[in-house]
């Protein structure tokens, strides 16, 4: 006999399974990798859109992704964007909605939305965009925190909001910004714990926890990382595992799982690096696949 399941009765939500890295500059592409449930990065798809750098990306919808922003040498404050299939296919350019900037982060929040933030174009910003569960993006939210750039980092935590973190608005920071389940962007968290720096990566993990890793502050390059509680609390430094580097990205793979790739440590590269479901990094893997490139950014899907 089958179960009687109420009319109103919501399924649990399921963390997606794989990921996509995209965009970039070696110089300027579109070009895509997608990574599997098992963390294996795939060959190069050929790119849809315009390229660019310096962008972000995000979960949506529960099942897809959304690429936006950037810049290219002609043009450095995009606000395009490109939509990601259920099956990680990348859609052409949607025109774009807010102010257009460069060196900005996003992340899912509310189970099936989106927030780009930050970021700069022409000055420092903390503007945000909200993206629905259609991957609509909204005009502007006036920004709250301190405006920075330089690809600070975010992610989502806690199964429904999210965390913008680290970046530089004059000099570098590891000040953070939680995001409510609504969308609402919280005023800065005092920067008590880890290195202040920018051009790093985020992602989720374990799932409902976070990871903010590697990155620059003009005296280091980094590959040491953050922990991000289920409460938004950010831990000091880990001693970083695998090959220092900036202008990477991440993204969450397998359900509850993560992984840094790409990034610069000159010249560009295009290794990367698994993240457990309890937040513990492993060394590089032995195998580069994918064009080698930086400033580029990673969802995850399906």
């Amino acid at each position: 006999m089958f179960p009687i399941i109420p009319a109103n009765s919501v399924t649990a939500d399921t963390a997606n399974d794989e990921g996509i890295f995209g965009y970039g500059t070696s110089p300027h592409t579109a070009i895509t990798n997608l990574v599997s449930n098992a963390g294996v990065v795939a060959t190069d798809t050929v790119g849809v859109g315009t390229a660019r750098g310096s962008l972000a990306a995000c979960e949506y919808g529960g099942d897809k992704g959304i690429f936006g922003f950037g810049a290219y040498s002609e043009n450095p404050y995009q606000s395009m964007t490109n939509l990601v299939s259920n099956t990680g296919v990348v859609s052409s350019d949607v025109a774009g909605v807010g102010t257009g900037r460069n060196g900005l982060a996003a992340c899912s929040y509310g189970d099936d939305k989106g927030i780009f933030g930050f970021g700069y174009s022409g000055s420092y910003t903390a503007v945000t965009n909200l993206v629905s569960n259609a991957g609509v993006v909204a005009t502007d939210t006036v920004g709250v925190g301190t405006p920075r750039e330089r690809i600070l980092a975010a992610c989502e935590y806690g199964e429904d909001k999210g965390i913008f973190g680290f970046g530089y608005g004059g000099s570098y920071t590891a000040v953070t910004n939680l995001v409510s389940n609504a969308g609402v962007v919280a005023s800065d968290q005092a920067a008590t714990t880890g290195t202040a720096r920018g051009y790093l990566a985020a992602c989720s993990y374990g799932d409902d926890k976070g990871i903010f890793g590697f990155g620059y502050n003009d005296s280091y390059i980094w590959s040491a990382t953050n922990l991000v509680s289920n409460a938004g609390v950010v831990s000091s430094d880990v001693a970083g595992v695998g090959q220092t580097r900036l202008s990477l990205a991440a993204t969450q793979y397998g359900g509850d799982k993560g992984i840094f790739g790409f990034g610069a440590i000159y010249p560009f590269t295009a290794i990367t690096n698994l993240v457990s479901n309890t937040g513990v990094v492993a060394s590089d893997q032995a195998t580069e696949t994918g064009t080698v490139r930086q400033a580029l950014s990673a969802c995850s899907f399906n």
